[in-house]
């Protein structure tokens, strides 16, 4: 299986060729703030199965001293890409970055202990298609 993902301006392009080994929502204090979200929906593989198409100087990192927290993202609008830095074989591919759908259900919630008091009732709020009238 080969998936093609993106930022959002379009300038660094990739594929990951493969199957993805997990898929976790991390909720720890790091990948809320770097999401500015709830939680990070991240898919793991292999470093090997990330080949970059284009833009690949445009992809920054941004390591958090003293942690092994590392954000990598476009340099021109900012979202999420890819992070090979973690050391070793390991690729993290926000899920949200991919052009093609996601068929691997994520297996568990991780780092719940840090989760974000508001977030612990949103499956009983009102649901829209769209952007509420």
């Amino acid at each position: 299986m080969t998936m093609k993902g993106s930022c959002l301006c379009g300038e660094v392009t990739f594929e990951i060729e493969g199957d993805f080994e997990r898929f976790f929502l991390c909720h720890c204090s790091y990948c809320r703030k770097d999401t500015g979200s709830a939680h990070a929906a991240n898919l793991f593989t292999n470093i090997g199965a990330l080949r970059w198409l284009s833009g690949k100087e445009k992809v920054k990192d941004f390591n958090l001293n003293s942690t092994r927290h590392v954000k990598s993202f476009c340099s021109e609008c900012g979202s999420a890409l890819p992070n090979t830095k973690m050391g070793g074989d390991l690729c993290i591919v926000p899920a949200g970055c991919l052009d093609d759908e996601v068929t691997l259900k994520p297996e568990a919630h991780i780092f719940t202990d840090s989760q974000a008091n508001w977030e612990k009732e949103l499956g009983s709020i009102k649901c829209y298609p769209g952007f509420p009238q």
